[in-house]
């Protein structure tokens, strides 16, 4: 917030002689020694108690001087004695203002400028009790007025200056960035490349996400000197907000090898931090680990050093340890931003969710407004927000098969830890050759409950309904699962699962019901590398059998967007071979190299374009016989319209033989659609 800059310098003469005994005093309040004007005036009182000028003066040393409520009792008591002295009433509404009663001071100085309309002083105080109120219309409108009583006044000016920043924090907070930008600028005209007003500036773009704008207003900072390491601090964190890392890193070493003994301990707090930060966000964890431990035998408990190891155990996935430093950050200051926000994180990737609304909270308390606060309970609302999604699908292949397809899904939370979801599929299906067609209709209902923070159950329920060319029938479907998060950076989902194989009209016909056992593994690492396993144990009722066994090692190539590669391979081998049915090898095999590419839609903003893609090639191996060479295409491309609404078509196409039922080559192209029914979950106010 805008700091009041209430430069009233009286000097008051009762006599010759009594403005050279005071010469001195006069001196410690004009160069801001307050303690030293205290002092002086209050031996003048000693020998002179009466002394208006030495009154005024020690009431405003003293209320200068930390001492605002007693100072104020010394100018009413002057105001009594003194009813029409103009200038103790100029004292007296500025004791208010030290007294922070900004709407009596209003009402105060408004009277003074009307009995003197061109008083300086007045004008003054009365624009910044105006700032104080956040009025800053009126505010900047009768500091003009000052200025024409006393054109390029200095103070005036300053005033002007934190008014014009005050009022585009105000616009900050409101989102309208555009009219604090037009604020801010005017203030470069008044104050060229002033400091304080490009730092805001900057901030500005950061918070609107004009990264190039952001960093244009760093390099103008950089080149005055006296900024340059301010100016790289920022310039790190454009690249990084951009997504490039290293340059980030880069800029911050440059910055924090600059460091001098006599460097500005703000400075130096500042630049270490970022440099420490620049290592989290390039994963060099062990060297920010170094300078996080020597700063901590230094200063144990130094807030700005325990966020910094927080932000470290986040990065590792060491969220409990995340947690207790959160935790003493906020025993040392309850109003932290980084305690509470921070924690607000740890929490929700720990699976507390109403503890990370309760935290993220806590920092809209301190922090009206704030953005990144704002936005993390917008996320987290969208998680428990119920919704419908829609596709419509057309799937054929190389074996005369076509179906089309309609999927409605909702889902439902009544809380954070349990939720309703329904599904309605509906799919066609016919062969060209053998003139067999068939339809079935699924419908199915379940729930969702989180037993534990890192445990959940996960059911559902329900039935399908197939005609076929020589039998109709009805099959129960179900889906029985958990899921785990063991250990850090480890996933397990273990379930039960009976479904009908629909893939064409002739499996309809037959009426196959699979019941599956499975299990998926997933295990990430700091270090980009990643291991995904899948298994599934398949009983039939026709008396087949099946072990599936697919596993995946990728490694992250990005974050920003989202590129990973890596190996595949499968092994699938049935129990009874029935090819002229389904594809049934004794075994099969299967490797391929794939590429990854995608920007996701739960972070893509409204009114932006989402996507992803996928590529691979390898060698299938079917029996005994030859390789054959395989490929797999999958594409999604989408747009949301808005925070509610998204909507995207998506592709595939692929001739590994596992890929379908029927061991066909094939390709499917769809549309999907996803609508959030409300702007916030149910169950929240």
């Amino acid at each position: 917030m805008p700091k009041s800059y209430l430069f009233l310098f009286f000097v008051f003469f009762t006599s010759i002689g009594f403005s050279q005994d005071m010469k001195e005093g006069f001196t410690y309040l004009e160069t801001g020694k307050y303690d030293k004007a205290e002092t002086f005036f209050e031996n003048i009182l000693k020998e002179q108690p009466k002394n208006k000028t030495a009154r005024l003066c020690y009431g405003r040393a003293i209320g200068l001087n930390g001492q605002p409520e007693k100072a104020y009792k010394l100018f009413t008591n002057l105001l009594n004695d003194y009813s029409d002295d103009f200038e103790v009433k100029l004292n007296y509404g500025e004791s208010l203002l030290w007294n922070k009663n900004f709407p009596e001071a209003k009402i105060y100085f408004k009277g003074l400028i009307t009995e003197d309309p061109k008083s300086f002083a007045a004008l003054l105080s009365y624009a910044n009790t105006l700032s104080n109120l956040k009025e800053y219309d009126e505010a900047l409108k009768h500091v003009n007025i000052a200025l024409e009583v006393s054109p390029g006044n200095p103070n005036a000016l300053t005033s002007k200056k934190y008014m014009y920043l005050g009022y585009a924090y105000q616009k900050q907070q409101e989102q309208k960035y555009d009219e604090a930008e037009t604020f801010l600028k005017e203030n470069l005209k008044l104050f060229k490349n002033d400091k304080d007003t490009l730092l805001n500036l900057a901030n500005l773009y950061l918070i609107s996400n004009q990264l190039e704008k952001a960093k244009n207003t760093y390099n103008i900072l950089k080149e005055n000197p006296k900024n340059m390491l301010t100016a790289l601090n920022g310039l790190a964190l454009v690249s990084h907000l951009g997504g490039k890392e290293k340059d980030a890193l880069n800029t911050s070493k440059t910055a924090y090898d600059s460091l001098k003994k006599d460097t500005n301990p703000v400075l130096t707090q500042q630049t270490t931090e970022r440099y420490v930060q620049a290592l989290i966000w390039n994963k060099k964890f062990k060297n920010a680990q170094i300078i996080i431990d020597n700063l901590i035998k230094e200063k144990p408990n130094e807030n700005w050093i325990l966020s910094l190891r927080a932000t470290l155990n986040i990065y590792r996935s060491e969220f409990k340890k995340s947690v207790t430093d959160y935790n003493q950050i906020l025993k040392n200051q309850e109003s932290s931003f980084d305690g509470n926000l921070g924690k607000a994180n740890a929490m929700k990737a720990l699976g507390f969710y109403n503890k990370a609304y309760q935290s993220a909270e806590n920092t809209l308390t301190f922090y009206d407004n704030q953005k990144d606060a704002s936005n993390f309970i917008k996320e987290l609302n969208t998680t428990f927000t119920p919704f419908y999604e829609g596709k419509a699908s057309y799937t054929f292949d190389n074996g005369k098969n076509e179906a089309y397809s309609l999927q409605n899904s909702a889902e439902f939370p009544l809380s954070t830890k349990f939720k309703l979801f329904g599904s309605y599929n509906y799919r066609t299906t016919n062969n060209s050759v053998t003139k067999n067609k068939a339809t079935s209709n699924d419908l199915s209902v379940g729930l969702s409950y989180q037993l534990l923070n890192n445990i959940t159950f996960k059911g559902t329920v329900g039935v399908t309904s197939a005609k076929a060319e020589t039998d109709d029938y009805t099959q129960l479907l179900t889906d029985l699962s958990f899921s785990i998060k063991p250990l850090k950076l480890q996933s397990l989902d273990i379930g039960y699962k009976r479904e009908i194989q629909s893939f064409n009209a002739d499996l309809l016909d037959r009426e196959i019901v699979q019941n599956n056992l499975y299990a998926n593994y997933n295990v990430s690492t700091n270090f980009n590398l990643g291991w995904f396993t899948q298994y599934f144990y398949t009983w039939q009722n026709d008396d087949n059998g099946r072990n599936l066994l697919f596993t995946s090692l990728y490694y992250n190539i990005l974050s920003k967007p989202s590129l990973k590669a890596g190996l595949n391979y499968q092994y699938i081998t049935f129990k009874n071979q029935v090819p002229s049915i389904y594809f049934s090898p004794e075994k099969f095999n299967a490797g391929e190299i794939f590429v990854n590419l995608i920007k996701d839609e739960a972070v893509t903003k409204p009114k932006e374009w989402f996507y992803e893609l996928t590529a691979a090639t390898g060698l299938q191996y079917i029996e005994d016989d030859s390789s054959q060479s395989t490929y797999r295409i999958q594409a999604k491309l989408g747009h949301k319209f808005s925070d509610r609404c998204l909507a995207n078509l998506f592709g595939t196409r692929s001739n590994i033989a596992s890929a379908t039922a029927a061991g066909f080559t094939f390709t499917e192209i769809g549309i999907r659609f996803k609508w959030y029914l409300f702007k916030k979950p149910f169950f929240r106010e």
